[in-house]
């Protein structure tokens, strides 16, 4: 069984988000059990398995089941794996044409330009107010401004911080986080620099998953994206997310909808033997 580490939203080897992705028959989905062993054996913030829908697609496309594991557990949405599975698609010739794939988040789809850029088109993130956790300042390390619930199907808390400044210094207290009721913490702020390439800034923290921070979130972006557009009067940015590897991502709102685009790079290309 082949098995790929693709490197997401980057146009360069070790940057953005590594993903794993195995591309499976088409009779299933193997056991639960044994999708999280390979997702814990890779140990990569997210590892995607998708197998094709019988009778789905048109010539050159394709549909896809799709589901996403981290280390430790199966997650409802994940932009990068996502990205990196398209562009499995795309490189091996499996699909030439765009591509549907079949999640707990619903129909996702994806559509790769010549250039190899792959843009997504992802639910956009229900906004509300969230209360703040007991604790939240600390455990970031900064005061938030501003916390939103961004909705079942990422379960994140948004927090807007002061500035770039406050969110590149962020030194968070993980065991703290690990305890908070949520898949994860996301930590914003408008760029410092309106010329330097990117809109806004954010870092995501996810250890109650296995993940301390991931290098760049495309499933944040659903979130990012229309609070983002609302503050800044328009539909179209692109964000960057300050990781230690960091990646673009760049976003278009469209309604209820949010488009995330990026590219990727395949670093490893492999045999797995543990079949199940």
């Amino acid at each position: 069984m082949r098995i790929r580490m693709v490197d997401a939203f980057t146009d360069r080897p070790f940057a953005g988000n590594p993903a794993g992705v195995l591309l499976l028959d088409a009779g299933g989905f193997p056991a639960d059990g044994w999708l999280q062993q390979v997702a814990a054996e890779l140990n990569l913030s997210e590892t995607a398995f998708a197998h094709p829908v019988p009778g789905g697609g048109v010539e050159g496309a394709g549909e896809y089941a799709l589901r996403w594991f981290t280390p430790t557990a199966e997650v409802g949405l994940c932009g990068h794996a996502t990205l990196a599975t398209a562009h499995v698609l795309r490189t091996t010739g499996a699909a030439s044409g765009p591509v549907r794939f079949y999640s707990r988040a619903g129909v996702l789809t994806a559509t790769t330009a010549g250039d190899g850029t792959v843009t997504l088109d992802f639910p956009a993130a229900p906004l509300s107010p969230a209360e703040p956790p007991e604790g939240l300042a600390a455990m970031l390390g900064a005061e938030p401004l501003t916390v939103l619930d961004t909705g079942p199907d990422c379960g994140d808390l948004l927090v807007e911080v002061a500035d770039e400044a406050a969110v590149r210094a962020l030194a968070p207290d993980f065991a703290g986080l690990a305890r908070v009721s949520r898949r994860g913490v996301i930590a914003t702020a408008a760029a410092a620099d309106p010329g330097a390439g990117y809109d806004f800034v954010s870092r995501g923290f996810f250890p109650s998953v296995g993940i301390d921070e991931d290098p760049v979130t495309g499933s944040a972006h659903t979130a990012l994206a229309p609070f983002w557009a609302e503050r800044l009067g328009r539909t179209e940015l692109t964000g960057y997310q300050a990781s230690a590897r960091g990646g673009f991502v760049r976003t278009r709102l469209r309604g209820d909808r949010v488009e995330l685009s990026g590219s990727a790079v395949t670093v490893i290309d492999g045999e797995l033997h543990a079949v199940p």
